[in-house]
């Protein structure tokens, strides 16, 4: 086992997750747009609360998931990285007679993450601020501090001017955070069973199928591809469901391997060896009876 699994496991680990996607929506009519094009309840939000959502078509599939954070004059969007560019389109397309401007501050910025059991004593050792609920975030310095983390592990993402972010590294190792790579977090988002959009969450998907239901909000009123979310609830059910798996013999199945899990089809989307228990552990949509 490498030491940054270790520290994901058990301790608490940094990442450097700058990769990923961030745009900021600023203008007047920035809650009514992302309030009418994505899944979830963005205009009862105050600055210091977020949210995860979808980005669905007219179809009700996924396009792509974001984090979305509320502050005093902007959002803040975070997304994958390789849909940074798309998450842009999407917006821009549907801003119409809206005061709304969107800026892709990524090249600017960047994100860390510091997840593990111990993320929380290596922050209070820093005199840190605590945020608690999923996706709240508060300032800590020049920095946002958001509850929100890609391993399903307890922790938060840092994000921060691009030149601050070796000075923020430092304070977390002299605080014993271990340097993680994305594989050590890919190990254990799997393990977790935490899905990703783009190897387990597709532009097919609809949003009861991946289970991910904090990413929708059912009191909200009208938004794109709400009528198929709706349709869906009504009827009760999905044909699939994407779910966490332990398979049988010790062979890795690559992504779309058709399988079976207690007798029912399922077609694999991630899997992994489990550093901890040996097994292999997958995230697959297992078809439902």
């Amino acid at each position: 086992m490498s030491l940054g699994y270790e520290a994901l496991r058990h301790g608490a680990a940094w990442l450097d997750l700058s990769a990923r996607g961030r745009i900021v929506a600023r203008g007047r009519d920035r809650a009514r747009l992302l309030h009418a094009i994505s899944s979830n309840e963005v205009k009862k939000m105050t600055p210091g609360t977020g949210c995860y959502a979808f980005l669905l078509n007219p179809q009700g599939q996924i396009q792509a998931d974001i984090c979305l954070l509320c502050l005093d004059d902007h959002f803040l969007i975070d997304t994958e990285p390789e849909l940074r560019e798309k998450v842009h389109l999407h917006i821009k397309r549907y801003i119409i007679a809206d005061q709304v401007e969107l800026e892709d501050v990524t090249a600017g910025t960047a994100a860390i993450g510091l997840e593990g059991p111990r993320a929380a004593a290596t922050l209070a050792a820093l005199g840190a601020p605590v945020v608690g609920a999923a996706y709240s975030h508060a300032a800590w310095g020049d920095a946002t501090m958001a509850a929100v983390t890609i391993t399903g592990q307890p922790g938060v993402r840092i994000f921060c001017p691009a030149e601050k972010a070796a000075a923020i590294v430092h304070q977390l190792e002299a605080a014993g955070a271990a340097a993680a790579n994305l594989e050590d977090a890919r190990l254990v988002r799997i393990e977790n069973g935490k899905p990703r959009y783009g190897d387990d969450i597709r532009e097919t998907s609809l949003p009861q199928e991946t289970q991910q239901m904090h990413a929708v909000s059912f009191n909200k009123g009208c938004y794109l591809g709400q009528e198929i979310v709706e349709r869906i609830r009504a009827q009760g059910r999905v044909n699939r469901k994407l779910m966490r798996v332990v398979l049988e013999g010790s062979e890795v199945p690559s992504a779309g391997t058709k399988t079976t899990v207690d007798g029912v089809e399922a077609e694999v989307t991630s899997a992994v060896i489990s550093p901890a228990s040996g097994e292999v552990v997958a995230l697959a949509y297992v078809r439902q009876r």
